[in-house]
This record gives structure tokens, C-alpha cells and sequence, in this order.
């Protein structure tokens, strides 16, 4: 007998491509989002479109034709019991707003399997690793205090390796998916709630898409770790591409940030995972240096933390204050780590003195 779970997303953006793989494998998907997105999505569904391999085209998939079924609602319209997962698909700042922080409080209190899709790891999920003193990185959030009610045991990290972006010329119901890599996520303390993801990594693993004219294998999959420590390989990606997308006088892509100095670029990559070594992660928790170096030749557009910082953002998530903290924990300092640091700092402070 094939299971179906009912899955909560808050956060109907990146939210909708862990939506679609959900719905592709039969089960359902409420997505949380503003009004006017609700209301379109409720309407005509999700469109997300994705590369796949041998085809020249990107491949369309529409919500409205999938076995699972799908549905939007606005923050205060939900309750979290209903559902046997939530996925945290939101910036990490987006969760210090009223209507967004007491569906939080919520879903703390309903006492479910959470699962942050997150590049900003909750600060309760730190909590389940080791030795850490989670009280010393508070200032590295823009509100800590979301996630005290949350029992580190019940949330959960998975890494959004996938990289997607919204088409500014589209409807916000469409989503287009630029890297197609895998969800990498780590299991929760319980075997049951562990289960519960692994048969959705082999729902989605049996997907096969019929696209018209044939059918295909679609990427981006999700894959269960017994690891806390693989969903934190995505750090060296983001100080080595997306915070150094963040020059003094403007933004670059992703692509020039890496390639621009490769070797600077391969010892910060070394640095991060280093740190994530004396963390407690082992080398198969990490992704080799090559391996995210080819896939950023792909990514030819500045970082969504750098187009947030130059569109005048007061606030966006600071895996890179993150990085620098837990490093001096462990005694390790970086001086190219230091000045990205100082950048998004500096960008900070004029954006919120000019707001």
C-alpha cells in the first residue's frame, strides 16, 4: 500500500519545487504564501520548468496534472496538525514577521516533523550537533528567538542544493530551476519520522514523467542522510559563490565569483570545510571542490543574497556571520572569510541607514 502524506511548505517560491516533486509522487501539498499568490495558485496551480538531460528544451510541469493534489493559503488559514510534515521554505528574516512568526509559534506547538529547506539553519537545529554553544551565534539571525519553542529533536535541515530562480517576465506561480541537484536532507532523532522521508526519496526516486513525446527521468531528487552533518556542505558552496556575488560597488554572478580567482576561490572552499571537519562532519559529508566548481560555470546570475543586499535589504540571512562565529569557536580564522563579512556588513548598515 502506497502512503501518501499531507505536507505543509511555507514559503510558495523555492517551496513550490520540493511541492511539485511531492505532488509527482502522490501525495499533498498546502503552500503558505501572501494573498494574491493563494489566490493565483488556488487558480491555475504551479508551473515549475526544469533542465533535463538529453533534451534541449526545459521540461514544463504544471500542478493541475499531477497525481498529488495541491493548495495555497495564507499564514493565519493554516493549522499545523494537520499535517504529518512541515517544510520551512522561506528566508530565514521573512520569519520575524507577525502573521509568518505565529504560524512558526504554531508549528512548534504542534509538536510535528519540521524540515527546514533553509540556506540559514535554524538555530534549534544547530542544537542537535555536538558541542556546539548555540547561545554564542544568536546575533548571526535576525530574530533568534522564532525558534525557542522548538524541540531540536523535531527539525530537521535539508540542504537546497537545487538552485531556482523566479522569471521576472512570469506570474509568480512559475518557478524555473537553473541547477538541478539533488535535496540532500538529514534524518530526524526518530526512526519513524526518518521513514516517513525515505518513502518519499523513493516516491520521487519512481517518478518517471511523461512529457508528450516520450517519457522522461526528471533530477532533483531527495536524499535521506544519517549524517547531521551533510546539509552543512552547502556552506563552503555559499562563502566560495553566494556572498562573494557581494563586491564594494556593485554584485557579480555566481559564475564570476568562483572563476574569477579559482585558487582563492578552492582555499575558501577548503577553509569552510575544514571548520565543518572540526565540527565533527567526516569527507563523504562534503562535496569536492571540482564537483560545485563546474556546476557554477551554470549559474550566470548574481546570488538571491546579493540581489536582496543591492534591492535594499535590511535584513537577509547570514550564513556567512554563521561560518565566521562557529569558526572562532574552534580557534580557525580567515581573512577572505573576515572581508565577505565585512561587506555584507557594510551593505547592511547603508541599506538600513537608508530605509
Amino acid at each position: 500500500m502506497n502512503t501518501t502524506y499531507k505536507v505543509l511548505i511555507m514559503g510558495a517560491s523555492y517551496g513550490s519545487l520540493l511541492a511539485t516533486k511531492l505532488l509527482l509522487g502522490g501525495h499533498s501539498v498546502k503552500l503558505v504564501c501572501l494573498p494574491d499568490e493563494a489566490e493565483l495558485i488556488n487558480k491555475e496551480g504551479t508551473r515549475v520548468r526544469m533542465p533535463v538531460k538529453g533534451r534541449d528544451e526545459l521540461v514544463e510541469i504544471d500542478s493541475r496534472q499531477l497525481p498529488g493534489k495541491l493548495s495555497a493559503a495564507t499564514p493565519d488559514a493554516v493549522d499545523p496538525a494537520d499535517y504529518d510534515l512541515v517544510a520551512l521554505a522561506m528566508q530565514e528574516p521573512q520569519y520575524r514577521v507577525p502573521a509568518v512568526r505565529e504560524l512558526l509559534e504554531a508549528v512548534a506547538q504542534a509538536k510535528g516533523p519540521c524540515m527546514s529547506i533553509m540556506n540559514m539553519p535554524p538555530l534549534c537545529y544547530l542544537a542537535r550537533i555536538p558541542g556546539l554553544d548555540v547561545d554564542a551565534l544568536t546575533h548571526c539571525y535576525t530574530d533568534h528567538t522564532v525558534w525557542d519553542s522548538f524541540d531540536p529533536s523535531l527539525m530537521t535541515l535539508c540542504s537546497p542544493d537545487p538552485q531556482a530562480f523566479r522569471p521576472p517576465e512570469e506570474e509568480t506561480n512559475v518557478l524555473q530551476v537553473s541547477l538541478p541537484t539533488n535535496f540532500k536532507v538529514a534524518r530526524f532523532d526518530s526512526d519513524e519520522h526518518t521513514a516517513m522521508l525515505r518513502r518519499m526519496q523513493a516516491d520521487i526516486e519512481a517518478i518517471r514523467f511523461d512529457t508528450g513525446d516520450g517519457t522522461v527521468e526528471l533530477p532533483v531528487k531527495l536524499k535521506v542522510h544519517d549524517s547531521v552533518f551533510v546539509p552543512l556542505a552547502k556552506w563552503s558552496m555559499l562563502l566560495t559563490g553566494n556572498y562573494r556575488c557581494v563586491q564594494e560597488d556593485g554584485m557579480r554572478s555566481i559564475r564570476d565569483a568562483v572563476h574569477s580567482d579559482i585558487d582563492l576561490s578552492r582555499s575558501i572552499y577548503q577553509w569552510v570545510g575544514d571548520l565543518c571537519g572540526a565540527l565533527g562532519a567526516s569527507q563523504e559529508d562534503l562535496v569536492p571542490f571540482e564537483k560545485y566548481a563546474n556546476a557554477a560555470n551554470g549559474l550566470t546570475k548574481p546570488s538571491s543574497a546579493a540581489r536582496a543586499l543591492f534591492g535594499g535589504a535590511p535584513n537577509i540571512e547570514r550564513v556567512d556571520c554563521l561560518v565566521s562565529t562557529l569558526a572562532a569557536q574552534k580557534g580557525m580564522q580567515s581573512d577572505a572569510i573576515d572581508e565577505i563579512v565585512a561587506l555584507v556588513d557594510a551593505r547592511l548598515e547603508a541599506n538600513r541607514q537608508a530605509s
